[in-house]
This record gives structure tokens, C-alpha cells and sequence, in this order.
């Protein structure tokens, strides 16, 4: 319940009253006055801030005065001041940026992930990173015929291989497959998660946790149906990608795994 009446007097004019102005920080939770929408602050320009929902529903409102309720009291939503720059820049994977970047060329080492979903996170957190080294990323499609990729790849010194793995873990199939790979130009490593989803954080996506999925059920529709989101896997991985900006967004079983891949492959033979 909101103290007062909130629509007493004349609110909707700051020049008449004492409206607070409130940075729209990430988070902080406020109210449409006009249509109640209530969500946490997800976006914020010089003209509109975006406000998410607990269902994750998104909706844009104009910065207008006294448009918002924060507490049950009217506020007036200014865009955040731009926090000085401290330091080196970093890039999305906590290195520090290189400025003026020109990818170089291609190496002939490589990494490779098992999907499509792998190789847009790797690239989003990474993806600096990898121009500035010269290492392609290139996702297979699955790790089944793995011997032979790595037999056509041909591995030799200066000509590393590094093979990300989902779901490596002690006595499933993907920890068969990767026994079988003996160059010592190849590192196959992997995480422990069914899928990449699972290695981006419960908390960006305001859930609780990411569901346990019957066997026998598709696990990205278990998923989704579990957590009530009405939209295709391709729908809510975008929803999830969306979300990430920033290694701290993903689990530290990911984190290492791509980083060593990384300096394998980079390694002067």
C-alpha cells in the first residue's frame, strides 16, 4: 500500500513541488504511474528507460517528469551519469582492450565448439580477445565423429587443435569420444553442463535456477516449459545471449575451460 494519496496535489509538475530526480541505475525497481507496469530498469538512453517484469516481459517508457513511482512515492528517472573511466578499458572478457584493433591474420591452430549457441558466447565474451591472437572459432555440429575431424584437421606443432566440450563428464559419451584423441597438438576440454545454456548464470536471467529435465524430454523445450516461457529454443536463446554481457555472467566451469583452450592454441610451438 502507498502512503498518502500519490495522485494528491500537483505531482505531475516538478516546477510546483519537490519531485526527486533518480538516476535510472540497472535494477532499480520503479512504477509507470500511468499503467502500473512495475519491472526493474534494464536499459536507459537519454530519451526512454526499459523496465523488465518478473515474467521478463519488456516494456520502453519515456523519461517524462514524475512518470514513475519508486516506493510508492513519484519520481522523476534521469539517465545515469556516464562513471569515469578508471584505468585501462577491458574488454567483455576482462582483459584489457586493445585500442584501434585490427584483427590479424589467421592462425593456423583453431578452436572448436560443438554449436552454433557455443560459438555466439564464446564470441560475445571472447571474441576480442580471439581477433587480437588470430584464432578462428568453428562449431561442429556435435562431437560424434570427433577422431575424424581431428584426423582431417591434421595437428602438428604451430598447427594446435583446442575442442570445447558440452556435458564432459566422468563416463558419459562425450568423455569416451574425447579419450580417444591422443595428439599432443590437441587439447579437448569441456564443461559439465548438458547444454551452454546452463553455463550462463541463473541470476542474469532472474531465475531461480536452471530446471532439472526429465529423461527423455528434449532438454531446451524442457527447459522453456519449465520455466513457463512461451517461444522456440532460437527465441529463448537470443533471450538468453541477450542477457549476458560480461564474463562475471558465466559460470567459472566455462570460464577456465575457454581460456585454456586459448592459450593453447596460442603457444609458441
Amino acid at each position: 500500500m502507498y502512503e498518502g494519496d500519490v495522485l494528491a496535489g500537483n505531482w505531475r509538475r516538478p516546477g510546483k513541488g519537490k519531485i526527486p530526480k533518480v538516476p535510472a541505475e540497472l535494477d532499480l525497481v520503479v512504477e509507470d504511474a500511468d499503467s502500473g507496469f512495475c519491472g526493474a530498469v534494464v536499459a536507459c538512453d537519454k530519451e526512454a528507460v526499459t523496465l523488465e517484469d518478473r515474467f521478463g516481459k519488456r516494456r520502453l517508457f519515456p523519461l517524462a517528469p514524475a512518470a514513475f513511482l519508486l516506493e510508492g512515492r513519484p519520481v522523476t528517472l534521469v539517465r545515469p551519469a556516464a562513471a569515469p573511466a578508471a584505468g585501462p578499458r577491458r574488454s567483455a572478457s576482462g582483459s584489457i582492450a586493445v585500442e584501434g584493433l585490427r584483427a590479424r591474420v589467421a592462425r593456423q591452430s583453431r578452436i572448436y565448439v560443438e554449436g552454433v549457441h557455443d560459438a555466439a558466447l564464446v564470441e560475445k565474451i571472447w571474441g576480442h580477445d580471439l581477433r587480437v591472437e588470430g584464432v578462428v572459432v568453428e562449431y561442429l555440429e556435435g562431437v560424434d565423429d570427433l577422431p575424424a575431424i581431428v584426423a582431417e584437421f591434421g595437428p602438428e606443432p604451430g598447427r594446435r587443435l583446442g575442442v570445447l566440450v558440452d556435458h564432459l563428464v566422468p563416463g558419459s559419451k562425450e568423455s569416451r569420444i574425447a579419450a580417444e584423441i591422443t595428439s599432443p597438438d590437441v587439447l579437448v576440454v569441456g564443461h559439465p553442463y548438458i547444454d551452454i545454456w546452463q553455463a550462463v548464470k541463473p541470476s542474469v536471467l532472474r531465475i531461480p535456477a536452471w530446471p532439472d529435465v526429465p529423461r527423455g524430454v528434449p532438454w531446451k523445450e524442457g527447459v522453456i516449459a519449465a520455466l513457463g516461457w512461451r517461444m522456440e529454443p532460437a527465441q529463448a536463446w537470443r533471450r538468453i545471449l541477450g542477457a549476458v554481457s560480461t564474463y562475471t555472467d558465466l559460470e567459472p566451469e566455462l570460464l577456465g575451460r575457454v581460456e585454456e583452450l586459448i592459450d593453447f592454441v596460442t603457444e609458441a610451438p
